[in-house]
């Protein structure tokens, strides 16, 4: 549950869950709809994945879930007389063998998983080099630990690293942000500072500012060593309802709430340091999207940001 693997075992499944992969630019003029779980291109039916369903809605301004509880006949007029609305005379299709995994624009610039590890290894990084890796069709967050900087709080002892997430499907931004691992659990925090470094989906220029971006979220990690040993020393009345008010401000969906609730008896305590750590062991969950995993992680990282 942990995620505690090699990068060279994260190379191998990003290889095999991706080998199916591949991209067109689709003529809008060859797009119909029968329904909104597949699509038409040129005659030709292929099934849409749940974010291409979720790309498609939005692109043709019909709100996804009035669309999903409309009868097929429904779906296919209300799609197909949209999509003469479509500005572009192309949209890129991200394709899984038959099936559509996603729809962008042309001006969408992939940057695969695969093109982010083949970047790590080009740094230097090792095949046996210790990482956490969240991933799914959807989203991958891989985080990089560095073995000579272990440090230790009150007896806790804690691994810092960087943390990269990536959506080949749109659903976040390329990140680079600080990492945290708190060994003797091996509870993950992103932490989204100030030299967190975010890229949209419009250019691949990250892929060559990755050594600089690294080095300046390393930085950080001086500050958050500082706000760990504080959370130590910040109680907190009633942890649960102050969780509960952060699941309200980070906008927790129910499996992601449903996660805190299982971790916050193992993280029992009365500071901010078993509220933090409660949202860092979520991302352990069971049966967790790649993304909410990473989700939590980061509401860990923002939640100990609030320390001064």
């Amino acid at each position: 549950m942990n995620n505690i693997t090699k990068l060279e075992n994260v190379f191998q499944r990003v290889d095999t869950m991706f080998q199916a992969c591949h991209d067109n630019l689709i003529p809008v003029a060859d797009i119909s709809f029968d329904d909104l779980d597949t699509i038409k291109i040129a005659g030709s039916v292929h099934p849409l994945k749940p974010i291409a369903q979720r790309s498609i809605a939005w692109r043709l301004g019909i709100p996804f879930n009035y669309l999903r509880k409309c009868p097929s006949e429904i779906q296919s007029v209300q799609m197909n007389y949209w999509i003469e609305s479509e500005k572009n005379d192309d949209l890129f299709f991200r394709f899984d063998g038959n099936s559509v995994r996603a729809i962008f624009t042309p001006k969408y610039k992939p940057v695969d998983n695969m093109d982010v590890i083949l970047e790590i290894y080009g740094m230097g990084y090792r095949p046996e080099t210790q990482v956490q890796c969240h991933q799914d069709e959807e989203f991958m967050s891989l985080s990089i630990m560095d073995g000579e900087k272990v440090f230790e709080i009150n007896g806790d002892r804690f691994r810092p690293g960087v943390s990269i997430s990536n959506s080949e499907l749109g659903l976040a931004s390329l990140s680079v942000s600080a990492f945290i691992l708190r060994l003797i659990c091996t509870n993950g925090m992103v932490s989204k500072t100030e030299l967190s470094a975010s890229y949209r989906h419009v250019s691949t220029k990250i892929l060559n500012e990755f050594p600089l971006i690294l080095d300046k979220v390393s930085v950080e990690l001086g500050r958050q060593r500082h706000q760990i040993g504080l959370s130590m020393e910040s109680p907190v009345d009633d942890p649960m309802k102050t969780i509960e008010s952060f699941n309200r401000q980070f906008g927790l969906n129910e499996d992601e709430r449903k996660a805190v609730e299982w971790a916050l008896p193992q993280e029992a305590g009365v500071t901010m340091f078993a509220v933090f750590n409660s949202y860092t062991r979520a991302a352990q969950f069971k049966g967790l999207s790649a993304e909410s995993s990473y989700k939590l992680q980061s509401v860990g990282g923002n939640v100990l940001g609030m320390l001064n």
